[in-house]
């Protein structure tokens, strides 16, 4: 099993989050081959190869970081001949803004999976059932608040790791009978 994670951070904590979904995967997959990119770094072939993929953005005035909606432009030609579909995706993000919503996170993560929808890929979602959903998740998959009260900077919890954890490991899971199949 190909994994790619392909994110864009600014301050550190996506890709930490990234590293902890790895870290739920390896557990789940041992011998899952799992890509960590930046999504500047990835190129079309990490896509091809990949028979997972997840993205993950912190977000931006509602919506995804631009190198990643850049990604996601450039992989429009792959859309042309079909080269996803059938692949597993799943999402997440980080943000600070203010509100218990971050900022536009679900509008985030619904941005991304309508882009893996478009390419025929089949979508994982988080369930509720699993551990640090209450903590840091949504049903579109792990989200880790960033910013404190005054909308600055703050880091990312353990509860959010936690649930980026639960969340590649269940992904991973998933994509396994999938990919059986």
């Amino acid at each position: 099993m190909n994994v790619l994670i392909a994110y864009h951070s600014d301050y550190g904590n996506t890709q930490k989050m990234a590293s902890a979904i790895a870290a739920g995967i390896n557990v789940s997959q041992s011998g899952a081959q799992i890509v960590l990119k930046s999504a500047a770094e990835t190129g079309l072939d990490d896509l091809i190869h990949a028979d997972i993929i997840l993205f993950g953005t912190s977000v931006h005035m509602g919506s995804m970081a631009w190198p990643m909606k850049k990604l996601i432009d450039q992989a429009g030609k792959l859309w042309m001949d079909g080269s996803l579909e059938g692949k597993v995706g799943g999402v997440f993000a980080t943000g600070g803004g203010f509100g218990g919503a971050g900022g536009g996170v679900e509008q985030t993560m619904i941005s991304l999976y309508s882009n893996f929808l478009e390419h025929g890929m089949i979508v994982i979602g988080f369930p509720k059932s699993l551990p640090g959903y209450a903590d840091g998740g949504l049903q579109w998959g792990p989200y880790g608040r960033t910013g404190n009260h005054e909308g600055m900077p703050s880091g990312i919890s353990d509860t959010a790791l936690a649930a980026a954890r639960s969340y590649g490991a269940h992904l991973s899971e998933t994509a396994a009978r999938i990919i059986a199949d």
